[in-house]
């Protein structure tokens, strides 16, 4: 494949500077990873902004849960595609879902055009809509750049069938980008499998925080044991073994 373009989602300014340094074309900033990615703050899109020179996406997300979301919620999501344009952001990615599974195309209408000449990009609602080829055509009437998918499945590769037919139908009218679960030991395989052209990978490392001193007794998440002392951060050599694996394709 001649240049594999790898988008990473990173959670840190700290990340998006190691995605590029492994050779990505871009980053989808993102908070709250284990929640499937929430905004994060405006001081998080600045800083990765002035480290990076690449493309820079930020998730319009407000929340974690479903895509249904109250009048309040999408002002806030309004407000925060301004954010995301006074940080110097290239593009933004969001999706909304009416109750029934279908696409909310007035909201994401709304949200569309406050994003201006902003890229955008439909994420992983898609994946939980109800009919995956009807939402492609009202994707792409609405104007989106791109759809990020895992096939309607657990990972991408799981879901390489439904991606590849998604890229067969979309005839070049919008870029179909697996994700989830998508590394370098599967990326090769799945650009085969589906025709796709652009991926997106986390290509995480866990790395031990600096604290010497630990309490183990408490959890910032409460009930929900979470792991305190150590972080994912992007690793640049995972991102650029997948870019190596893509171009043997």
């Amino acid at each position: 494949m001649v240049n594999p373009k790898i988008e990473v989602c990173a959670n840190s300014a700290a990340s998006c500077v190691a995605a590029e340094q492994g050779g990505a074309v871009r980053v989808e900033l993102c908070a709250g990873i284990p929640e499937g990615g929430t905004t994060p703050s405006y001081g998080e899109m600045v800083t990765a902004r002035r480290a990076i020179g690449i493309q820079l996406n930020v998730i319009i997300r407000p929340r974690g849960g479903d895509f249904l979301y109250t009048p309040a919620e999408v002002q806030t999501m309004l407000l925060d595609i301004e954010a995301a344009k006074a940080a110097g952001a290239d593009g933004v990615v969001f999706g909304c879902l009416g109750a029934d599974g279908t696409v909310d195309v007035e909201t994401n209408a709304r949200l569309k055009q406050a994003a201006g000449g902003l890229s955008t990009t439909f994420h992983r609602a898609f994946d939980v809509c109800r009919d995956p080829f009807e939402a492609l055509e009202e994707i792409i009437a609405l104007g989106f750049d791109r759809i990020l998918t895992s096939g309607q499945e657990a990972t991408a590769p799981a879901g390489s069938a439904l991606i590849a037919e998604l890229v067969r139908r979309a005839q070049g009218r919008i870029i179909i980008m697996p994700g989830c679960g998508v590394n370098e030991t599967n990326v090769a395989g799945l650009a085969r499998d589906t025709g796709a052209t652009e991926f997106h990978m986390s290509a995480r490392r866990r790395v031990e925080g600096g604290m010497v001193y630990r309490n183990d007794r408490v959890s910032m998440g409460g009930t929900v044991t979470v792991e305190e002392f150590a972080r994912d951060v992007t690793d640049p050599e995972r991102v650029a073994r997948s870019i190596e694996a893509l171009r043997h394709v």
